[in-house]
């Protein structure tokens, strides 16, 4: 009896991936341990073991294809002893309902959407030229703009012949109803429309780029926290030339042991010991319940050339500058080739995002549910500064902290930020 491979299930959230790679061929034996494929998550690209021995008898699913659900067959493996042209036969008669995304992506690939709410208007004559607008099982092809305006003006996409790719009736194609006439509005139709989901080109020259699974997931994310999530923006300035100053003769005693910390280590460590010091800022909003933590774990947000990922400083109260530098850099080495488990990424109780390399002052990052704040930093420069009631020129630094108002208290956010600035202003307390 052929062995089923089937898609893992490589994090708790995991729903679906990417096949991205077969790393064997139909034909090849192969032992348990070996790496069997690459799958991409929304997260991370991660290797699939084998867990039995045997010959690769059929790939089922081939490389590149998205949105592979979880426990779906994948491939079939003859076991010891197995005729491996038995077991190829052995496929399922039906392949799994998966997106093969081979080869280049339609223009407007996109979910069939629900049908439009029915409209009071007269019926029309049929039209035989309409059917290129139809698809299999006569689903009409239309845009989403399309079939929003079509609805709203009591226009029947039916009676329309599509001018789009493969026949799709596009918001052009609209004005030719009613002999070039727009229908009047039906009552009651929104005065204004949410934003699609996808949108037509610009008819000037472009290109269409498929969405990775990572970045589909931002976007449905940060969509979901700023519309869910009521934030609440708190701003000061930070003097860094005493954390700048501990940071050079730290750095000093650490070169023997090829430790060499950097601005956003010690913003960490601050980060965290706040948290510590102002509980109720290191907290998640559950509904009905609200969850304290008793340690900061921070997730620090990592710029991937697929989109961002924030990796995670577990107990950064209770680490040293050290061995924070130490584990952010291999975290952050990791994350951009892909290699990271799910437990380092998915998680924290709070994140840092630090912009500051890039020359930006000053900026609101967006809460990354279920965390409840999120620490924005931009770039430390020289700034007047007023400093014993003297102007003088120091190096200053703008931290933006957004916080989730549902379970944080503007006062309490106040308390979090006012200690952070002390920790970083007199930063003997991150060695302490």
């Amino acid at each position: 009896m052929p062995i089923e491979l089937k898609m893992p299930a490589l994090s708790p959230t995991m729903e679906e991936g990417t096949l991205a790679k077969w790393l064997v061929k139909e034909g090849d034996a192969v032992s348990s341990g070996d790496i069997l494929a690459e799958i991409e998550t929304d997260k991370a690209t991660m290797e699939f073991e084998a867990v039995d021995e045997g010959t690769i008898a059929k790939i089922l699913v081939p490389e590149g294809t998205d949105g592979v659900k979880v426990g779906a067959p994948i491939a079939l493996m003859a076991g010891e002893g197995e005729d491996v042209g038995a077991a190829a036969k052995a496929a399922p008669a039906a392949a799994p309902a998966v997106k093969n995304e081979q080869g280049p992506a339609p223009v407007m690939a996109e979910p069939a959407p629900p049908p439009p709410a029915p409209v009071a208007t007269p019926a029309a004559p049929a039209q035989p030229a309409a059917t290129s607008a139809r698809a299999a099982g006569d689903r009409i092809k239309a845009s989403p703009l399309a079939r929003r305006l079509a609805e709203a003006q009591g226009i029947d996409l039916s009676t329309l012949t599509g001018s789009g790719p493969g026949g799709r009736i596009v918001r052009a194609d609209l004005g030719k109803a009613g002999g070039g006439a727009m229908a009047a509005p039906a009552t009651g139709a929104p005065t204004l429309a949410a934003a699609p989901a996808h949108v037509e080109p610009l008819e000037i020259p472009n290109e269409v780029i498929k969405l990775s699974n990572m970045r589909k997931t931002i976007a449905r994310r940060l969509t979901e926290s700023k519309q869910q999530v009521p934030h609440i923006y708190l701003t000061l300035d930070v003097q860094l030339d005493a954390l700048l100053k501990l940071r050079g003769e730290l750095n000093a005693s650490l070169e023997s042991r090829g430790v060499k910390l950097s601005v956003n280590d010690m913003l960490i460590k601050a980060l965290a010991l706040a948290l510590i010091e102002v509980p109720e800022c290191n907290v998640s909003f559950g509904g009905d319940n609200l969850i304290k933590y008793s340690r900061a774990d921070i997730s620090v947000a990592v710029s991937i050339p697929n989109g961002l990922i924030t990796p995670i400083v577990a107990d950064a109260n209770s680490k040293t500058l050290s061995k924070i530098s130490t584990e952010m850099h291999d975290l952050a080495s990791r994350a951009k080739d892909g290699k990271l488990q799910p437990a380092e990424y998915q998680g924290g109780t709070a994140s840092l995002s630090n912009m500051g390399m890039f020359g930006i002052k000053h900026f609101e990052a967006v809460i990354n549910p279920p965390q409840g704040m999120i620490m924005a930093i931009g770039a430390g420069e020289k700034r007047p500064y007023v400093i014993n009631d003297s102007l003088q020129i120091a190096t200053v630094m703008s931290a933006t902290g957004s916080f989730d108002h549902r379970a944080i208290d503007g006062a309490d956010g106040a308390r979090l930020m006012k200690v952070f600035k002390e920790l970083c202003e007199k930063p003997l307390g991150l060695v302490a």
